[in-house]
């Protein structure tokens, strides 16, 4: 078999040129959140920045360690959106973020399973999912600042 140099080459220029294809496929990423009372909290995540990524989320996870998280990019526009808990097996707080990197809404310890809407309550550009209580315990709140890149911050 002879493989065609410029077609390697191609490839190579195309996943360069669309890193958003390497981050949906499971690489880890960080984003820390700022509080509006000084405090700073680093998390290490997962993208969900594809059609695929998003549905699945992190359904049939059976934990989530502190620390951890999801971040769902749902593009360059902020939209309403809804968020469930079916086959999630673990209580989450989801976070959802404006485009300019605040929290306008937190839902806290989200119940596993269930198939009831949670909103955003408004156009957001993100959610960040980590286990449930970490808002609680951290201090985290509606205004406080999300330091990522698909927020400019």
């Amino acid at each position: 078999m002879t493989i065609d140099r410029r077609a390697v080459l191609a490839a190579g220029a195309c996943f360069l040129v669309a890193p958003r294809l390497a981050l949906a496929r499971g690489v880890m990423n960080r984003l820390v959140i700022a509080t509006r009372s000084g405090q700073r909290h680093e998390f290490a995540l997962e993208l969900a920045n594809t059609a695929e990524t998003r549905a699945r989320g992190l359904m049939f996870r059976r934990d989530l360690a502190d620390g951890r998280g999801m971040l769902f990019d749902f593009g360059p526009a902020e939209t309403e959106v809804s968020m469930w808990m079916k086959n999630t097996y673990i209580p989450l707080d989801m976070m959802f973020i404006r485009a300019d990197g605040t929290i306008r809404h937190i839902a806290e310890n989200t119940t596993p399973l269930s198939e009831a809407l949670i909103s955003s309550t408004g156009p957001v550009k993100g959610v960040l999912e980590v286990a449930g209580g970490t808002a609680a315990r951290l201090g985290l709140s509606a205004g406080d600042l999300v330091e990522h890149p698909f927020f400019g911050t």
